[in-house]
């Protein structure tokens, strides 16, 4: 393992990353940071959990100790969640020197972001549309020494074709720049981006195409489809008191699991595009805080976000691609942390799941159930839907 100041960060930084808990560096971190201290444009591929939020924050930092300029620094995320959670990380990473970072996202008021931008933050951490809303129609915001930009989870922003919101934040951006892009998965996408946009780039690659951590403990369960929700109640039951991830397809799926967990005494909440913003911050909030231990969710909590101390994560319907796959489970098993996932397989998903299996280059295990208790949950179940009519 290697300290932070081998890899040529300052002495200040380097003590804030030591109370934060960050005594080495993680493999990403040790490749990355010193290419982006000299100056390089980088494209960086890490799985989920390896420590890429830091490895771009720690040189932000770095560089606006030295220039002290305002809107130094600009990082562009795929979602409203990541954007809050990457602030809070930047906010307690630069707390003792004062940074300023503003949050465009969707779903806040524009003349809010307005008033924030009239501040002058050091940092502007935004989603691609609403950072195109602002540029240009506010007095004095402007781009012209911002010369360090990240894209974080680059190859979800290409899926959103991003690309015409990246000419037009680039036209606004000055001639020299550097450009961090950070992804879990490879994306043929970005390979044809780097090309036309960034000027000899350093291409790191600290995990292949499809690979989860190697303290990830995976397993499936074989649950027949009319089945699934006793599958669901056994699998929280065995895991009582842990704090869990269940990914579902749907925003209905999500509601509905949630309420028949609630019945049972689970601790639950869910999260889905479908709820205000400040409601889903709340939600987030009040899981990493433990008021809840199961959350169920669609693919909106799938990327980026660093919840300490996941436990399990339950895939009760399986993503048709590997790379939704790998995003989920990367939400436990973080920076060395051990974890586990179960997938419930029902008769409609083996071949997904094969395909999940083929791609990853691993043999999951079946996870070891009762049936007994299965059939118990089942006739509980039945009796409970029946009161619930009546009711």
């Amino acid at each position: 393992m290697v300290d932070f100041e081998n890899l040529g960060v300052c002495d200040q930084i380097c003590r804030v990353c030591k109370s934060m808990g960050f005594k080495r560096a993680t493999k990403i971190q040790v490749f990355s940071i010193p290419y982006a201290l000299q100056g390089r444009d980088i494209i960086a591929y890490a799985q989920t959990g390896s420590g890429k939020t830091m490895a771009f924050l720690i040189p932000l930092l770095q560089n606006l100790l030295s220039t002290k300029e305002f809107l130094s620094g600009l990082i562009v995320v795929p979602s409203r969640e990541l954007a809050f959670q990457i602030a809070s990380q930047l906010e307690i990473l630069g707390g003792l020197f004062g940074i300023k970072v503003a949050i465009l996202v969707g779903g806040i008021d524009l003349f809010i972001q307005i008033e924030v931008i009239k501040t002058k933050p050091h940092f502007v951490i935004s989603t691609p549309g609403r950072l195109v809303d602002h540029l240009g129609k506010i007095e004095n915001f402007r781009l012209t020494k911002t010369r360090k930009i990240v894209f974080d989870e680059a190859d979800r922003l290409l899926q959103m074709d991003f690309e015409k919101e990246f000419n037009i934040i680039n036209s606004f951006l000055p001639n020299e720049k550097q450009f961090y892009f950070f992804s879990a998965t490879m994306t043929t996408n970005l390979d044809k981006l780097q090309k036309t946009n960034i000027r000899n780039p350093v291409k790191i690659l600290v995990c292949d195409k499809f690979k989860s951590v190697s303290s990830l403990v995976q397993h499936y369960i074989f649950s027949p489809f009319e089945l699934k929700e006793c599958y669901l109640l056994y699998v929280c039951n065995e895991f009582n008191g842990s704090l869990i991830m269940v990914f579902v397809e749907s925003q209905k799926c999500a509601e509905k699991l949630t309420l028949l967990l609630k019945f049972f005494g689970f601790d639950t909440a869910c999260l889905h595009g479908g709820l205000k913003q400040i409601k889903r911050l709340q939600i987030l909030n009040k899981f990493k805080l433990r008021d809840f231990k199961i959350l169920v969710t669609t693919d909106v909590a799938s990327r980026g976000l660093d919840i300490f101390g996941i436990d399990l994560v339950i895939n009760y319907n399986i993503p048709m691609y590997t790379k939704s796959y790998i995003h989920r489970i990367g939400r436990t098993a973080r920076t060395g942390k051990s974890g586990r996932a179960i997938n419930l397989v029902s008769q409609y998903e083996i071949r997904s799941f094969q395909k999940i299996e083929k791609l990853m280059g691993i043999k999951f295990e079946e996870f070891f159930h009762c049936p007994n208790k299965i059939v118990a949950i089942k006739k509980i179940l039945s009796e409970a839907k029946i009161k619930i009519e009546i009711y």
